[in-house]
């Protein structure tokens, strides 16, 4: 089984990802988290932990990972730190290390900051992570929800290169996005954006 670093797990979207991976038949998920009273949620569920702080040296993060999902965040505090700097800091350890692809969570608006009425930095912030992780020959997949609500997951979705309107996406559906855009098939270095829909996720990422 391919061995799948979450940077993030801890988060809400995070656990979502690390439970559709562990439930999966051909990913290990490992959580990367920041702090030992974290790991133990994982550790209960037979999960596998990275012990890591994305403020810090993360060079040894990706040793022996073969995939990597994106989904940190500081929640608005350390927009350049975490978001941007930290993000950059694990795409160089994910090309040292020959990780074959790596899905970055971003932001619907982080195609464009300086249009943005609210959140400005932190959309500044993810857009150049996207675009250092274009940059980096690593390949990636990409990902701009809405904006993100803790409903029930429907399995369908609204995604293209841009949506040009504004809306939401559960977490969970979000999760399933990400997780299906692990494959090297899908989605090879795109960029799109989603909102919920009516189009099955495989569906909607087959066309992309």
């Amino acid at each position: 089984m391919e061995k799948i670093l979450v940077a993030g797990a801890n988060g809400t979207t995070g656990k979502k990802i690390i439970s559709i991976l562990k439930e999966s038949n051909k990913y290990e998920p490992i959580a990367m988290v920041r702090k030992e009273e974290q790991a133990s949620h994982f550790k209960t569920e037979g999960v596998k932990t990275m012990l890591a702080d994305l403020e810090n040296d993360v060079s040894q993060t990706t040793n022996g990972i073969d995939r990597v999902i994106f989904a940190a965040g500081s929640g608005g505090k350390k927009v350049m730190e975490v978001d941007q700097e930290g993000a950059k800091k694990l795409m160089d350890a994910s090309k040292e290390k020959g990780v074959k692809k790596f899905v970055m969570l971003s932001s619907m608006g982080a195609d464009n900051p300086e249009k943005a009425e609210d959140l400005k930095e932190y959309l500044k912030a993810k857009h150049n992570a996207d675009e250092y992780l274009k940059q980096s020959g690593v390949q990636y997949t990409i990902v701009r929800p809405g904006a993100l609500t803790n409903n029930d997951g429907k399995g369908k979705i609204s995604l293209e290169n841009k949506l040009n309107k504004q809306g939401e996406i559960s977490r969970s559906d979000v999760a399933e996005t990400l997780v299906a855009s692990l494959e090297d098939a899908v989605a090879k270095n795109k960029t799109f954006e989603i909102l919920e829909g009516e189009t099955y996720i495989k569906a909607a990422l087959e066309k992309i």
